[in-house]
C-alpha cells in the first residue's frame, strides 16, 4: 500500500489515531482516562518544593507540579498547560507557559511578535500568511507562530483559525478568578491528526481500518521489544523504571561493517520506535561495536532523525561505557498500558 493514509478509529473504548506511510505504521496517537496534554487548568497554588523551584498546584485531576516559579504564595491562581504524562505516582506536569495550538496557528500570550515558521521558504508566501495574521491580530497584544501547514493553505481557513484561537485566548487568559478549574481539555487523537498530521493524505474513518489496513497487526509486533532492521540486524526497546534501555544487535551478518550498519539502521528508526512505543524520560542506547571513528557517524545519523520528530529531545552524547545518552519529553502515553 503506497502513499500516506491516516486511519481514525479505536482501541477498546479510546479513540485511536493511526499514519501509515507505504504500508508501514508511522505515528500513533492514543487517548487515556488521564489528563491530556494540551489541557489548561486554573490551579491553586498549594505549597512549594525547596531546593527544586517548583509548586505543587491543585487542580480538578489532582496533584499537579510546576517548575521554575518564583513569588508565587499558596493559595494564588495560575494558568496552567498539561505538558504531558505524568509517571506513576507523580504529580501531573504543568507549565505556567500557556499554547493555544491549531493545525494553522499557535497563539502565545506571553510572547509578543508575528512569526511564521522556518520551513515556510518562499518569501512570497511568508509574506502573504503573514499580511493574513496582521489584519487578524489587529489590536491584540498577544503572539502568533504561523505554522508550516499554512504554506498554500487557504486564506480563509487560514485566517478563521488565526481567528478562533485569539478568541478562545483572549478568554481562557481572563478567566482567572475563582476555584480550580478546567478551562481548556487537550485534544483528542482524532484532532491531533488533524492538527498535526498535515501533509496530503487518504483519510479512513472506518470502524474495522485498524485491522484492515494493518495497524492492528503492528500494534501486535509492538507488544515485543525488538524490531528487525535492514538485513538481519535488531533493536531491542525496553522500558524500565529507571530509564529506557536500547540495545542494537548485528545479527546472522558477521562483515566488517556489521556494526556500523546496524548502527545506522538504528539511528534512523529510533524516533519511530520511540514514539510508537510512546516512551520518553532518559534513554541510554547500546550500540554494536563499533570503532570510536565512526562515531561520529553514528550520532550524525540520530541528529538527523530526531531533527524530523516533534517530540523534544536532548542528545546528550556518549559514555565511559561507549553508550549514547538522551531525554525524551514525555508528552505520550506509553503504549503497554493501552495495550494491557
Amino acid at each position: 500500500m503506497k502513499g500516506r493514509t491516516i486511519v481514525l478509529g479505536q482501541i477498546g473504548e479510546q479513540e485511536a489515531a493511526a499514519l501509515m506511510v507505504d504500508g508501514r505504521l508511522e505515528d500513533l496517537l492514543l487517548d487515556t482516562d488521564l489528563p491530556r496534554p494540551g489541557t489548561i487548568y486554573r490551579a491553586i497554588a498549594d505549597r512549594p518544593v525547596k531546593g527544586q523551584g517548583g509548586m505543587f498546584l491543585r487542580t480538578p485531576d489532582g496533584t499537579a507540579f510546576v517548575r521554575q516559579v518564583k513569588g508565587v504564595a499558596p493559595g494564588q491562581v495560575l494558568l496552567v498547560q498539561v505538558t504531558g504524562y505524568a509517571e506513576p505516582g507523580k504529580a501531573i506536569p504543568v507549565t505556567t507557559k500557556v499554547l493555544f495550538k491549531s493545525r494553522y496557528a499557535i497563539v502565545t500570550p506571553e510572547a509578543p511578535g508575528l512569526n511564521v515558521s522556518r520551513s515556510v521558504k518562499d518569501e512570497g508566501e511568508r509574506d502573504r500568511i503573514l499580511e493574513i495574521a496582521h489584519e487578524v491580530m489587529e489590536g491584540s497584544t498577544f503572539g502568533l507562530i504561523l505554522r508550516s501547514a499554512c504554506a498554500g493553505a487557504d486564506e480563509d481557513d487560514i485566517a478563521d483559525d488565526v481567528a478562533a484561537m485569539r478568541q478562545l485566548a483572549e478568554a481562557v487568559t481572563a478567566d482567572t478568578a475563582g476555584e480550580a478549574e478546567t478551562l481548556v481539555e487537550g485534544d483528542g487523537p482524532h484532532v491531533l491528526a488533524w492538527r498535526e498530521w498535515t501533509e496530503a493524505a487518504d483519510i479512513v474513518e472506518d470502524p474495522d481500518g485498524f485491522e484492515n489496513l494493518g495497524v492492528a497487526d503492528a500494534l501486535e509486533d509492538l507488544r515485543s521489544p525488538c524490531s528487525v532492521l535492514a538485513g538481519s540486524a535488531t533493536v531491542w526497546v525496553e522500558a524500565t523504571r529507571a530509564l529506557v534501555a536500547v540495545d542494537v544487535n548485528t545479527g546472522g551478518d558477521t562483515s566488517p561493517a556489521a556494526g556500523l550498519k546496524a548502527n545506522l539502521a538504528a539511528a534512523r528508526d529510533l524516533p519511530r520506535l520511540l514514539r510508537l512505543r510512546g516512551l520518553g524520560g532518559q534513554i541510554v542506547i547500546d550500540f554494536a561495536p563499533l570503532p570510536k571513528k565512526d562515531r561520529r557517524q553514528v550520532e550524525g545519523a540520530l541528529r538527523s532523525a530526531f531533527r524530523h520528530d516533534q517530540t523534544e529531545t536532548t542528545l546528550v552524547g556518549w559514555t565511559g561505557l561507549g553508550h549514547y545518552e538522551l531525554h525524551r519529553k514525555r508528552d505520550r502515553i506509553a503504549l503497554s498500558e493501552v495495550l494491557a
